[in-house]
């Protein structure tokens, strides 16, 4: 058996503490868990919050919780099963985010206050609201001069009875997400629901809209003067506009749904003022007023867009300078309306009611297409005329205007077959060639029998 020397017995004592102190310091170190019951006033809330140390997680279990609450540290608050936490003072966010890097998951939050004061209001930065149900009858979420938040997974909606909602105009009510100078945030897969607006930025730069769904409520995406914003994967129907995307540069809007904007007589799927070197492409515009809406917009690019059953497909007003190439057109009645609008460069694009001509057989007619203004100059002077639009009157005075024809906005090139969409043809395919060769044979061997014929017969 072998024995310890003398002189390392004093030692083994000293190591196991100096072990032990570390596993505990360690221990320290680590984020905790803190458990809490539902609690009967907001102060015993604010109080659980107040307890809870930097950087740990407070679960609260499930049950009604009252605020207000203010939450002024970096924690992690997260409702185990079905838990609630209610507004019970007007002029008073129920939730205030104050500091930084503070996460919000799986509650649901009731404003009952109709004063300007939201379900959640964050002024720290780096906050991540994800998986919460909001019923307000204020504002949902407000970020206000602040940053890189991620808000996701989470519904919104007005906290109205459906008897009031009917009767509550749009205008009375607030909007879903509300950001006003808060920069570089990701807003991805909510629903927004019945608000004014459901997503609102104002002089907020390089956000991310994603994937999110909204429906019944004024404008489905409201920007204003932003930039470098991305708006993209949204689907939104029957608001009164799908989106609004107003003094922005830019921006990116693709891989957009809007559809069924029709019941307000200024319904539009994607409505664009002010807006400069804009990439628009792949939305899908389809059952609206008007698909697309553009004004006062320059230097943009519109790409492979569906503009589909729309009442007029698209309106084009004092803009210039843009690029429309590789757009479908199917099913409108109008189809396109310009107004003061030119040097834009329409290309290659789809138009279901035009009927060109082919000579080569390239699928793309030899024939422009001109979008007569007659109809939108006559209405924008004496609105009553929509009344007569479509009639036989007014079909013939259309076809009868051509007054400045040389500056109609007009597809120099447009497809007479959707599937050239796909295959843009900028050369002769193999197939086109052999079709040539084989036509040209054929010319110059008629020509040689029927010279032949004519120097038999004399």
């Amino acid at each position: 058996m072998r024995t310890i020397p003398k002189s390392r017995i004093g030692l083994i004592p000293t190591t196991c503490l100096i072990v032990m102190i570390l596993i505990l310091g360690l221990s320290l170190l680590k984020p905790h868990t803190v458990n809490a019951q539902p609690t009967r006033s907001s102060s015993e809330l604010q109080e659980l919050v107040d307890r809870t140390s930097e950087g740990d997680t407070l679960i609260l279990q499930e049950g009604s919780y009252q605020g207000p609450l203010i939450v002024n540290k970096a924690i992690s608050i997260q409702g185990k099963g079905s838990v609630e936490i209610t507004g019970h003072e007007d002029n008073v966010p129920v939730i205030q985010i104050a500091s930084d890097n503070v996460s919000l998951r799986n509650i649901t939050i009731i404003q009952p206050s109709e004063e300007e004061s939201p379900a959640v209001l964050v002024t720290g930065n780096q906050a991540v609201l994800d998986s919460l149900t909001i019923h307000t009858r204020s504002f949902g979420i407000v970020l206000r001069d602040s940053g890189k938040h991620e808000i996701s997974n989470t519904s919104i909606r007005s906290g109205q009875s459906n008897a009031v909602q009917q009767q509550e105009m749009l205008s009375e009510k607030r909007n879903g997400i509300d950001l006003y100078n808060s920069h570089e945030n990701r807003i991805h897969n909510n629903q927004i629901s019945q608000m004014n607006d459901g997503i609102y930025l104002e002089n907020s730069n390089r956000n991310h809209i994603e994937n999110n769904k909204i429906d019944h409520s004024r404008y489905g995406i409201h920007c204003m003067y932003t930039n470098e914003t991305v708006v993209r994967g949204n689907y939104g129907e029957f608001n009164v506009t799908g989106a609004m995307i107003m003094g922005v540069q830019d921006a990116e809007v693709t891989g957009n749904t809007f559809s069924k904007q029709s019941e307000n007589v200024n319904s539009q799927g994607l409505l664009l003022f002010d807006v400069q070197t804009s990439r628009i492409i792949n939305n899908k515009v389809e059952g609206n007023r008007v698909g697309l809406y553009i004004e006062q917009s320059h230097k943009n690019k519109f790409e492979q867009n569906e503009v589909n059953q729309n009442f007029v497909g698209i309106q084009f007003l004092e803009s210039n300078q843009n690029q429309f190439m590789n757009n479908r057109f199917v099913g409108n009645v109008i189809p396109a309306e310009a107004n003061e609008s030119t040097n834009n460069q329409f290309e290659q694009n789809y138009w279901d009611n035009f009927h060109g001509i082919d000579l080569n057989g390239d699928g793309i007619s030899d024939m422009a297409y001109a979008m007569n203004p007659f109809f939108q100059r006559l209405t924008s002077a004496t609105p009553a005329f929509q009344l007569f639009f479509q009639s036989p009157g007014m079909q013939f005075l259309e076809s009868m205007y051509t007054a400045g024809k040389a500056e109609w906005t007009t597809d120099t090139a447009p497809l007479l077959n959707p599937e050239h969409l796909e295959t843009i043809v900028g050369t002769k395919s193999k197939d086109d060639t052999s079709v040539w060769l084989l036509g040209l044979m054929l010319l110059v061997f008629s020509i040689i029998i029927m010279t032949f014929m004519g120097v038999k017969r004399k």
